[in-house]
């Protein structure tokens, strides 16, 4: 249990540092307003070292706040700031363009974010368990490509580009392309994902002298399906607030900020609210000097997405925790809209 006097030195000196860079002495707390004596201050802050929440660095005579002090600032200290108008009319203005996929808004999304705060940004869509294949075609791109092409009832469409193996014909895809059409179409993902590795096994066998090389394409192609998609916008900004990272440091965290499964991991469910997570409760040491603040919003009757804002441990946890609050009820309304236009059209069946 800190002292009230304690627990002010504490906030000032991480608003501070995190202002600024700069460890903070006794003097600048002197100026904030403690009043009491620099000897006190440089006690209590001796203390707070102690406990382990203040760090000392050798260059100079005033500290800088530890993980463990971030943390109980976190749990006991923050008071959210008021959100700049401009970054909301920026958020507004970006939001106001035609979207004809629900990607597309997750993309834009962390690409403003991102923009706004110059920190990594991370976006998951709602839920797809309630989605519908609506959809499955195949275009030859050439004699051992094609592009697969799959639409759900959520107007959310997924294509790639194939490899064939060479055990399949062009009849043979367009055989299998019939198949899938007329058992698997009109049935939820979760249903689609469940006859993929138990009926249409068997079903495929009936058609097909030699199945393997169908059941791999058939199970990799609407695999993809049944991936969560973690968007992500300005990846290359921890370079920025990691300026002394090393080469292979930096290589193993652009790779893992392209991996959708690391990036699932990531993005731990939270209810409705915002959870910040420091350093080693990321669960990767990769990150060990970093903080996320993660944000849900909840789409009636489309499930749960997610926003979220990676950046340094002296990130101004005030300023961004009121930020991305605010984003992520601009982020829902855009999505509820969304998904309102196609009730509207009947957007659904087409």
């Amino acid at each position: 249990m800190l002292t009230s006097r304690q627990q002010s030195i504490l906030r000032l000196i991480i608003q501070n540092f995190t202002q600024t860079g700069s460890p903070v002495g006794s003097k600048k707390l002197m100026e904030e307003g403690i009043d009491v004596s620099s000897a006190t201050i440089r006690n209590e802050m001796k203390a707070l070292e102690d406990l382990g929440l203040l760090q000392k660095t050798h260059s100079s005579s005033g500290r800088i706040p530890s993980l463990l002090g971030y943390r109980y600032y976190v749990d006991h200290l923050l008071q959210p700031s008021r959100v700049n108008q401009r970054e909301i009319q920026k958020i507004r203005r970006s939001f106001q363009g035609e979207f004809h996929e629900l990607n597309e808004i997750m993309k834009q999304s962390v690409d403003i974010l991102s923009d706004l705060t110059s920190y990594t940004a991370l976006s998951l869509g709602p839920d797809v368990k309630d989605r519908r294949l609506t959809g499955f075609r195949i275009v030859p791109l050439n004699r051992r490509q094609v592009v697969a092409i799959l639409v759900t009832d959520k107007e959310n469409v997924e294509s790639q580009v194939f490899e064939i193996p060479a055990s399949v014909s062009g009849a043979d895809l367009e055989k299998v392309v019939r198949i899938l059409n007329d058992k698997l179409v009109g049935e939820p993902l979760t249903t689609v994902y469940q006859k993929l590795h138990t009926e249409m096994p068997i079903f495929l066998r009936k058609y097909f002298q030699t199945p393997d090389g169908i059941l791999t394409l058939v199970d990799t192609m609407l695999g993809r399906a049944f991936e969560e998609k973690v968007f992500v916008g300005g990846r290359m900004n921890f370079v920025d607030f990691e300026p002394a990272q090393d080469v292979s440091q930096f290589k193993l965290m652009y790779t893992l900020l392209k991996d959708p499964e690391e990036l699932t991991q990531l993005l731990i469910p939270v209810d409705q609210g915002i959870q910040i997570r420091i350093g080693d409760e990321l669960g990767n040491e990769l990150f060990s000097n970093m903080s996320l603040i993660q944000a849900s919003y909840q789409i009636d009757g489309h499930g749960t997405g997610t926003i979220a804002l990676l950046g340094p441990t002296n990130m101004q946890y005030s300023r961004l925790f009121s930020l991305v609050d605010a984003f992520r009820h601009e982020l829902a309304a855009k999505v509820a809209d969304y998904y309102k236009s196609l009730d509207e059209t009947g957007g659904w069946n087409q």
